[in-house]
């Protein structure tokens, strides 16, 4: 047995055809078939049954299949840590995250990361949390960032935390709703409510709760977007108020373009953002300078919000009646 074997094992486990898994691996029907029957002799089980014109796994090929990934896991990075060793600043990153933090992170991280390395090749998708899980998932990524909570009990995903966001209520600075006290639910919905960003159904959840509003949540919203351009464009051109995260708005709430709202109650949920990479996997030394600028980055980001919630949960100096621009009062001498 060898992890070419195994390889081809779990292309046509994958695809459910013989077909589907010979134009993967490149090989012949007859190759394939033959490099199958090669494995079953040498495990001794059948590995697959042949219903309705297509291949199902047997139990065994079921119970098979994890390690098979596993050994073929191994035997990859192995090779991946021996060519690294080799290459030096040369090789390949590749990294995604959400719109929200793409719209500031990600072409200084490009621009910085290939200044450093110019011959390095980068690449990188702007995706969801859970598309970028997946992505991770299949080896397309060397790592992400995301909401950690998508892998929290996951033993073979490896998480830094980064950033605790807190929600807030946005509309454009003058909106009819800015500087009024104690605005309820019933009156934001008297405006376009625009849902942003990624949200898992926990969160959804606890929003439906907080403001007694049915579910599913997203009838609410009259748009749903995950693009952060798209989001900040219908709030600064017109009446449309969205809830998001700080990190999403941060520069437009320190240039006054938009202003938080005092929304009763205030949107009391969280979500922490980290670096999730893929446990026992080799990183790289691009990844590592790639870790370096995301601290860097989210380390400034809160820096700039002045108020909110910290990563360790706590108040952040500086934060007065929970709006992010408040600055500190001066001591006065005595």
């Amino acid at each position: 047995m060898n992890t070419r074997q195994l390889r081809h094992f779990l292309a046509v486990l994958d695809q459910g055809s013989l077909s589907a898994a010979a134009r993967i691996v490149h090989l012949s029907l007859p190759a394939l078939s033959r490099s199958l029957r090669s494995l079953e002799d040498e495990l001794r089980v059948p590995l697959f049954d042949r219903q309705d014109r297509r291949l199902r796994p047997t139990p065994y090929a079921l119970a098979y299949a994890d390690r098979a990934r596993r050994i073929v896991f191994d035997e990859r990075e192995g090779a991946r840590a021996l060519a690294l060793m080799r290459g030096g600043e040369q090789g390949s990153l590749s990294f995604g995250m959400g719109s929200s933090i793409a719209r500031m992170l990600m072409a200084p991280m490009l621009r910085q990361l290939l200044s450093e390395a110019p011959r390095l090749q980068l690449s990188t998708i702007v995706q969801s949390t859970d598309a970028l899980l997946a992505a991770l998932r299949r080896e397309e990524l060397d790592f992400f960032i995301g909401d950690i909570r998508a892998v929290a009990l996951d033993s073979q995903m490896r998480v830094e935390p980064v950033y605790r966001c807190s929600f807030g209520w946005f509309a454009r600075r003058g909106h009819p709703l800015d500087g009024r006290a104690k605005v309820t639910i019933a009156a934001l919905k008297s405006y376009p409510l625009i849902g942003a960003g990624y949200a898992d159904e926990a969160l959804f959840e606890q929003m439906a709760a907080l403001y007694g509003l049915s579910l599913p949540l997203q009838d609410h919203f009259s748009v749903s977007t995950n693009d952060a351009s798209t989001l900040l464009a219908l709030l600064t051109s017109g009446d449309a108020i969205a809830p998001a995260t700080d990190v999403t708005v941060v520069t437009d709430l320190r240039d006054g373009t938009l202003v938080r709202l005092d929304v009763d109650p205030p949107l009391n949920v969280q979500l922490t953002l980290g670096i999730v990479e893929r446990a026992g996997r080799t990183r790289v030394p691009a990844a590592e300078r790639a870790f370096e600028l995301v601290r860097a980055h989210f380390a400034s980001v809160e820096q700039a919000a002045g108020g909110g919630v910290s990563r360790s949960g706590g108040r952040r100096k500086g934060a007065a009646n929970g709006r992010p621009n408040a600055k500190p009062r001066k001591k006065t001498a005595r």
